[in-house]
Formats: C-alpha cells, structure tokens, sequence
C-alpha cells in the first residue's frame, strides 16, 4: 500500500496545499499555519488491529528505522522519505513511570509521568527534529539547494536540532537568548558543532529574527511553525495509548511554552481516532508559569481574544514565551478535548517539583508547572481522584541543575523552599556523625 503525506492551510475555507519537499512554513494564500495532512482513505485499508500489531512488532526493536518509537510508525509520520535518509538516534520509547507515591500526596490513585526527557538530547524536541531533519537530508539528496537549518530556541530546540544536524553532516544554526538558558543546555549545541548566536533578546525576538533569516530558503526553519516537528511529537499520544495497551486516560496535564507541543498532543489522538484505534477522546490541560501566560489569559476570556504579552523571567525558562507562534494550533485543539489552561507562580512551581523530587523523580521546571497545575485543579476537583492522568515530563532535570540548587539553597526568587535538603557539613568524626544521622531520621 502507498501511503503519502501533504502540508495544507490550517484554515477550512483556504485549504491550501503544498508538497512536503516544499520550502514553506506559512500559507502563501492566506498567511496562516500549515499542518501535515495524510491520505486516511489509504491508512484505513489497514484494520486498527492491523496497525496496533504492526506498531507493537516494531516497538524498540533492532530493525533499522523501525525501533525507533517515531519511525516504528513511519507510514503516520513521514511515509515517502526514503529510509537512507532517515536521521535517528532510536528516540521515543520513553518511559511511562507510574508515581504511586506522589499520586497519593495528592490525592490520585493512578497517576503516571510520561518522561519525554529519558532521550537523546534529554527533552521531548528529539521526536519532532529525527523527522524534519531527516525531511532536510531527504530533499538535499534531490537537489534541493539547503545549505543548513535555523531555529530559535530556549535551550532544548537548539540542542535536539544541533545533534540530528551533527549526526547528519547538515551545518545547525541556533539563536539563543543570551543569559536565558542554562549552561547544560548552552553547551549541547556549542559540543555539536552548531554555530550558536547568543543573541541580547528574549526567545521571541530571537524568533523574529530567524525568520528573517530564513526567508533565504537555502535555511530551512526548525521550529514548530514548521509542522514537520508536530508529525514527529504526536507520537508521543500514540505511544501513550500503545502504553496503556491501547486504552486512553482520562487526562493529559502537558506545560506549554510555543504550543507546538499541545497541537501535536491534539493531532496524535485525532489520528487514532480517524483510523479507528481509539473511540474516545482525553481531556487536554496545557500549564502555563504565571509569568509566561498568554494562552492562560486567552482562556480566561472563554477565548474571546489572544494578546502577545512581554514574558517575565520565570525559573521555567523553555516557557518563558509571550508570543506563542503556534497558539492557532493549540487553541483549536484544547475546544475540542475539553480543554484546561491553569497557571503556576514561581513558588508553586519549584516546591512542586521539589516535592515529586521527594516521591523518586528529578523533574525539570517545566514538569514542575504541570505538577503544580496538576495539584491545583485537584485541589479545586476539577480532576477526580478516580481518574487516569498523565503528565507530560518535557525535559531531564539534569539539564536544569543550577534551578535545583538554587531551590536547595534558598536562593531563588519568588520562592519559599519549603522541601529544601541542603547537604550537611560536618568533621568527620564517628559520634558526631552517628548523632546527626539519627536527628535526621527521626525529623522525617
């Protein structure tokens, strides 16, 4: 069976089509998003059982591309590239972490963290960047004149795009908010060989200048305008829902920065449901720092209005954005799953993820607004304590380090340490030791 795959206009009375070898991010009819479309008549020859046993077979197999989770599903994200074009690092297949403990602190009984960070580059980006870098490998070995691709980034775009463009051969330019990413995530691009400009901006003026930048179609953009990334991490639905033995939750809490994260989450469940693998929908909850919410505000007005804001400086800083280049997108999706936005102060957000820190996990801070979203919505019941909810963990606190030691140490703003665990500082002394081990024992 041939399977294909077209970019179209997001608006239905535009629809507006193109080829995916095309170098376009925007309508040029209308101005408006594109999406990735696929023929559904073809993928519906095949029953759903078909597929769930096909992308079961494949699943994290040695069968090259296939065992990645992303290319396992190959013929629902990008079935014409050829696969010695396929740039892969067996990405996906992430865990999907049962947080018993946690759950039980408040009050769920079946809550799970989807750990989108246990990846390559250590964030949720590598699922989106194996498909449009592997689309760029594919159209420069048919002539297409790219001499590299750009994105701007807060930290984890520029290190996923950089490692596939390495992995590649493609040169990766990556424009970074000076002073606004953390060192992990300066130095992932800067290994790769990228060429790293380290702009005096906020993430949204660095966005507007690689647009600029790549009106030249000899630099292809990398950022989730492009709805080649969304192909890639709407698989992390399906995976989902593959984890679950084809069951769906009841709830998806995922924090949202740019968006493009939110509409993917939204694409990969309408694509189980139209090809018939899935007969319900789950609710949607996208998480927003205080200090970067505009789609919060948007939803607060019943989405009566969208207004850009300046964001704030947050401790969230891949969601420090105030001009959401997706948020068409993901407005759409969250009217159709019952869509939540909650928000997160500063001190909300770090004492959650201190505290599911506490529970086993090591949460970067943008897992820590979903977790503090999370809880305040159960706290007003608007989840039940009987419901399946999974959140989405974007990124590896490790790559986040200087925010976990400023929480240890009391030292960051907005925020009252309330499960700081500095080190204790001793000499190295038997009684002394023993004695303090058992006041701390005893304090727990």
């Amino acid at each position: 069976m041939s399977y294909r795959a077209w970019f179209q206009c997001i608006t239905p009375e535009c629809g507006q089509t193109y080829a995916l070898e095309e170098v376009v991010y925007l309508c040029a009819r209308c101005g408006n998003l594109l999406e990735v479309r696929h023929d559904l008549d073809a993928l519906r020859n095949r029953s759903a059982v078909s597929w769930m046993r096909l992308f079961d077979d494949r699943y994290k197999t040695g069968q090259w591309p296939y065992g990645s989770a992303i290319w396992g599903k190959k013929e629902w994200v990008l079935p014409e590239v050829d696969n010695a074009n396929i740039v892969s690092m067996y990405e996906g297949g992430t865990n999907l972490y049962w947080t018993e403990r946690f759950g039980k602190i408040i009050g769920l009984r079946d809550l799970w963290v989807k750990q989108c960070g246990n990846s390559h580059t250590g964030s949720f980006k590598d699922l989106g960047m194996t498909v449009l870098v592997s689309q760029v490998k594919h159209m420069i070995s048919r002539g297409k004149p790219i001499k590299a691709v750009a994105c701007a980034s807060t930290g984890d775009t520029s290190a996923a795009l950089s490692a596939y463009c390495a992995a590649a051969g493609i040169p990766s330019i990556v424009f970074l908010p000076k002073d606004k990413v953390s060192l992990a995530q300066l130095i992932q691009p800067v290994s790769n060989g990228a060429i790293v400009l380290s702009l005096d901006t906020d993430f949204d003026g660095c966005m507007a200048l690689v647009k600029k930048i790549t009106e030249d179609q000899t630099i292809y953009l990398a950022n989730s305008m492009n709805s080649l990334r969304v192909e890639g991490q709407k698989t992390i639905a399906i995976e989902i829902v593959q984890q679950f033995d084809w069951e769906v939750p009841d709830t998806i809490v995922i924090p949202g920065g740019n968006l493009g994260n939110v509409s993917a989450l939204g694409a990969g469940f309408e694509m189980l449901e139209e090809i018939g693998l899935i007969t319900r929908r789950p609710r949607i909850v996208v998480a927003q720092a205080e200090r970067a919410n505009p789609l919060y505000q948007a939803y607060k007005s019943d989405w009566k209005t969208f207004e850009p804001i300046t964001a704030r400086k947050t401790v969230a800083s891949a969601i420090q954005i105030g001009n959401p280049v997706s948020v068409q997108k993901a407005i759409r999706i969250l009217k159709k799953y019952s869509g939540i936005v909650e928000q997160a102060t500063e001190d909300e957000i770090a004492n959650a993820a201190a505290l599911a820190d506490r529970c086993g996990m090591f949460n970067c801070p943008h897992t820590g607004v979903a977790l503090a979203a999370l809880m305040k919505l159960k706290e007003r019941d608007a989840i039940a304590s009987d419901e399946r909810v999974v959140v989405i963990s974007t990124a590896h606190g490790l790559k986040f380090s200087e925010f976990k030691v400023g929480y240890h140490r009391g030292m960051l703003e907005h925020v009252t340490s309330r499960h700081a665990n500095p080190p204790t500082e001793l000499p190295a002394e038997l009684d002394v030791v023993k004695r303090t081990i058992d006041e701390k024992i005893a304090g727990i």
